[in-house]
């Protein structure tokens, strides 16, 4: 997201696309909030009257940071302010909210033009457009790219594409059904239609598409009822030659817990990854970002920038919106320790705690009741050890990392690694408060 306004935008999206939120309680509580800011993983919005703010709390509270977080990856908390009371709410003009709001009017649209091109993404571009061209030349060579599966780290472009597939489908031909949505979308809008007996709706619905954009399929795993559903929808429009596109944070090959008929399916077109951008790469887009803001950025700014920022584009931009946004509320030009300020700033924000083999010891030894010297010891009592397969359980999941690995981590024999990695993915089948324990602890080691 490029901006508070962008992420802003997405999650009124998310909020209008559930079935549970009517279209007059959308205009008369949500719609009429203003985005103001996100800061320390808070959310904050402004409302013009007092009982606006507390009936919309009392009412959306829940769905509106369920939102927030599903566009953003990330718990968040929300604070509304009103904006004839609050003291922390904004002036009129001067304020920085008022600067940062400046700069989101300016932004570029998610569209192919406004896609800044490298080595990383080039073949991903290149397959994009022919998707979204499909119905403009050679359907023969686009089927080849059914479906066309996306995937690297967050942050490097995947949803930039999918909505730029998205414009120019919409734009060149009205007619088709295009349907844009996140796993998490999907999913929320199945159980719905689940509780509320309307499986038929849904079914039409995403049945009918022309092109069916998903992203982050990645979350679909654990999910039973939801891969049934998206392998009969899969299949019906596959079948029907219509337009699968898909994105992941790693590999189809790599996503853990996921029905192999699915995972076939998904290797059945053309898999595509993004990796991080070069230098002249990171150099173009903040050029691109600075000249699309009336920015002017030195060659040795936009230099430090691209140095120091090296594997987000989203950080990238984010970088270029902060300074221009300072710049305005501020009235300074940018300068270099603008610059640092503002990139510490922003790595940051966007960099969780890194998640070492001694923070998933430390969490499972908590969570156990025992110490982390007792997971890496030779004691075999069973809370211990317990502990300890769930230790070589997450660092494998979570990490990554190869048996050999573990075992060299813990001192102990890798081919033992495999059996208790083994033992718990069992347990976990039929042990609900093993699997929930594991997942607060998955959690945790998250939310740091």
């Amino acid at each position: 997201m490029e901006s508070f306004r962008d992420v802003y935008d997405s999650a009124m999206s998310y909020l209008r696309s559930l079935p549970s939120i009517s279209e007059v309680g959308y205009k008369r509580w949500i719609s009429v909030l203003e985005p103001y800011k996100l800061e320390h993983n808070t959310v904050y919005l402004l409302s013009e009257s007092e009982f606006t703010k507390s009936t919309t709390l009392s009412i959306y509270e829940k769905t509106i940071k369920e939102a927030f977080e599903n566009v953003l990856g990330f718990p968040v908390e929300l604070k509304i302010l009103v904006k004839t009371k609050d003291e922390s709410s904004p002036a009129p003009d001067s304020s920085a909210a008022a600067a940062m709001e400046q700069v989101s009017l300016n932004q570029d649209k998610l569209t192919f033009d406004s896609f800044i091109k490298g080595k990383s993404n080039e073949l991903a571009f290149v397959c994009c457009t022919a998707v979204a061209n499909r119905h403009d030349g050679n359907a023969d060579s686009s089927n080849m790219m059914n479906p066309l599966f996306i995937y690297g780290d967050s942050g490097l472009g995947k949803t930039h594409l999918m909505k730029a597939i998205e414009d120019q489908v919409n734009r060149n031909h009205p007619e088709l059904n295009l349907i844009y949505t996140t796993t998490e979308n999907f999913t929320n809008e199945f159980v719905q239609a689940l509780s509320e007996r309307r499986t038929n709706e849904f079914h039409n619905k995403y049945r009918s598409a022309d092109y069916l954009l998903i992203d982050d399929i990645q979350f679909i795993v654990n999910k039973d009822a939801v891969q049934e559903e998206f392998f009969h929808t899969f299949n019906d429009l596959y079948n029907a030659g219509k337009q699968i596109v898909l994105t992941s944070d790693i590999a189809p090959s790599k996503i853990s817990k996921l029905e192999n008929r699915i995972q076939s399916r998904f290797l059945l077109g053309m898999q595509v990854d993004i990796q991080p951008p070069d230098f002249e790469t990171r150099m173009a887009i903040v050029k691109s970002k600075a000249e699309l803001l009336d920015l002017r950025l030195s060659d040795s700014l936009a230099r430090l920038i691209a140095e120091k920022v090296k594997t987000n584009i989203r950080q990238l931009e984010g970088t270029v919106n902060k300074i221009k946004a300072l710049t305005l509320y501020t009235n300074e030009s940018p300068s270099v320790s603008m610059a640092q300020r503002v990139i510490k700033e922003i790595m940051i924000e966007n960099h969780p705690t890194e998640i070492t083999c001694d923070r998933i010891i430390a969490e499972v030894a908590n969570t156990f009741s025992v110490t982390p010297e007792d997971i890496r010891s030779q004691n075999r009592r069973a809370n211990i050890s317990l502990a300890r397969k769930v230790a070589i359980y997450l660092m494998k999941e979570i990490k990554g990392m190869t048996y050999i690995q573990i075992g060299n981590e813990l001192d102990k024999n890798h081919s033992t690694m495999t059996i208790h990695h083994k033992n718990i993915e069992d347990m976990i089948l039929t042990n609900n408060d093993l699997k929930e324990t594991i997942e607060d602890i998955i959690k945790n080691l998250k939310e740091v």
